[in-house]
Order: structure tokens, then sequence, then C-alpha cells
């Protein structure tokens, strides 16, 4: 039986969307500012860590709105 995902989950797996965008665009940014100035430059260097966070982030959050979470509701019927 397949579970239904949450509201929660499902937020997660379009943030991790949208980080994988982030770390993309951070990404073509870092290349074009490295051709630019080179990779001494205290922005490429912002640029580096914000690509390698955006894709931490971006796992994180696919492996969060993937998972199979129980349900952790009380079924009372049974007892009655």
């Amino acid at each position: 039986m397949t579970k239904r995902k949450g509201v929660l989950q499902k937020v997660s797996l379009v943030s991790a969307v949208v980080s994988f965008v982030l770390a993309l665009t951070s990404g073509v940014m870092l290349y074009l500012r490295l051709e630019s100035v080179g990779s001494d430059n205290p922005i490429s260097a912002s640029f580096m860590a914000s690509t390698f966070f955006f894709i931490c982030v971006g796992v994180v959050l696919t492996v969060i709105g993937k998972a199979d979470i129980p349900s952790f509701k009380i079924d009372n019927s049974e007892g009655k």
C-alpha cells in the first residue's frame, strides 16, 4: 500500500528543486566570475560555498521528501 505524502513532504520536494536551481545559478555565476577575476577573489569563494551549500540542502530535502514516514495518528476504532 502506497502512503500519501504529507503537505510538508511535498513542500520539501519543491524546496529541493528550488535549491538545485539556485545551485545551478550560483554555479553559472561562479563560472562567469572565475573567467574575469580568478578563484582568489572573495566573491568567487562565496559562490563556491553557495553552490556547495545549495547542493547539500537539495540532497537533504529530497531525502526528507521521499522518505516513507509512518502515520502517527491514533486509531480509536479498535477499542470500541
